[in-house]
């Protein structure tokens, strides 16, 4: 994905040009992001807690653990310092299992 938005964008560049003199990717700001990114979700279904940007970076955490990616990569993708802020991601997996397992031995 990186990649593909290197193509299009030329992120790096922009990226090596000073912080004033660096072109955006988009031409809005955080907020407008996160009121797209809202209403795709309503218009695709998704409600709740999970139906946020935040939602959806958890969601995107929490998949990549499940599918086994190693930490550093997902640290990478997500854009995290600190690879202890990723391992958050494994600790809710481990919640989502016990509530799971629990769920199993009351069926029992």
């Amino acid at each position: 994905m990186i990649r593909a938005i290197e193509l299009v964008h030329s992120v790096r560049a922009a990226q090596s040009r000073s912080r004033r003199a660096a072109k955006r990717l988009w031409d809005f700001s955080r907020s407008t992001a996160s009121r797209h990114v809202k209403r795709l979700m309503t218009s695709a279904g998704i409600e709740g807690p999970q139906a946020s940007t935040k939602g959806l970076r958890h969601g995107f955490g929490v998949a990549a653990i499940e599918a086994g990616v190693p930490l550093p990569t997902i640290a990478a993708v997500l854009g995290h310092a600190n690879i202890e802020t990723t391992a958050i991601y494994t600790t809710a997996i481990g919640m989502e299992a016990r509530e799971q397992l629990a769920r199993m031995w009351q069926q029992c």
